[in-house]
């Protein structure tokens, strides 16, 4: 590496530092992300995975709550600090409540639980240039979800993670409709691949298996201010000029992220309306 390159990698190292985000710019953290949306016209596609193996040998589905809520018209999913031993002004929505001891009430608690999701580090084989990607899906109390699919491999074949014998993993994508009419995406089969190398270049292979991004630099987790305004029934709005989230009765800012920089994308599956096969 020249002298110019050096410099411009200390340069967007600590700019990143600054601006509290580990990616050069918004785009570049957008492809750090593994969605299984099918295009608009298209009703079918397989889409091919491998799952990077942990260091310690523990399971690589991190478990995490999320929950799934309207925010200004449109469905959103917002980490449950709860699992982090922090306040949850949703959970304390659910649990009010949940405790009045009104049928209307418990029916409308039911939008403020967070539900279980499991996060998994891959290689996106359609797209290998972008390096490590997070997928996250939903648990299935049916055991009818995509983690119910997955296990079985794993059963029969063995630690389908491994560097050099694993597997990867063929996805079936079909557009289908929900109960209420709306099309969705949904896997309707996970099948497994021979055994082969996560990659043929050894150093490649190396640089994935060791690569340190977690999910957590990925999702944003919003503050508590933020939770606090969707459990009051309020539109959060970021406040470029302040630096910090406020309601939409407050200003009238453009809605994104908490960097002191700029609004952080929003994520691709954030959108994702909450299923009918969850338990409520």
């Amino acid at each position: 590496m020249g002298t110019f390159e050096s410099v411009q990698a200390q340069y967007e190292k600590n700019k990143n530092a600054a601006s509290g985000s580990k990616f050069a710019s918004q785009e570049e953290r957008m492809k750090k992300y593994f969605t299984t949306v099918l295009p608009k016209g298209v009703t079918e596609e397989e889409r091919r995975i491998r799952i990077l193996p942990t260091k310690d040998g523990s399971t690589p589905f991190v478990e995490v709550y999320f929950h799934e809520i309207q925010v200004d018209g449109k469905w959103v999913k917002l980490f449950d600090p709860k699992q982090e031993g922090k306040r949850s002004p949703l959970n304390e929505v659910h649990d009010s409540l949940a405790g009045t001891g009104i049928e209307a009430d418990k029916e409308l608690a039911k939008s403020y639980r967070s539900r279980k999701f499991f996060i998994v580090k891959v290689i996106d084989r359609d797209h290998e240039q972008d390096g490590p990607k997070f997928w996250r899906f939903k648990f299935n109390a049916k055991q009818e979800g995509i983690m119910d699919k997955i296990w079985p491999i794993f059963r029969t074949r063995g630690d389908i993670t491994d560097v050099e014998k694993g597997r990867d993993l063929i996805l079936s994508l079909s557009l289908t409709k929900s109960g209420k009419g709306k099309e969705y995406t949904q896997i309707s089969s996970v099948l497994d691949s021979d055994p082969s190398p996560l990659s043929k270049d050894p150093e490649q292979a190396k640089k994935w298996a060791e690569d340190t991004l977690v999910w957590s630099d990925v999702y944003t987790k919003k503050p508590e201010e933020y939770l606090e305004m969707v459990a009051n029934g309020e539109t959060p709005k970021w406040d470029k000029d302040n630096k910090k989230w406020v309601s939409t009765s407050q200003s009238e800012t453009i809605i994104g992220g908490d960097s002191a920089e700029e609004p952080l994308p929003e994520d691709p599956q954030a959108s994702d309306e909450p299923e009918e096969d969850l338990p409520f």
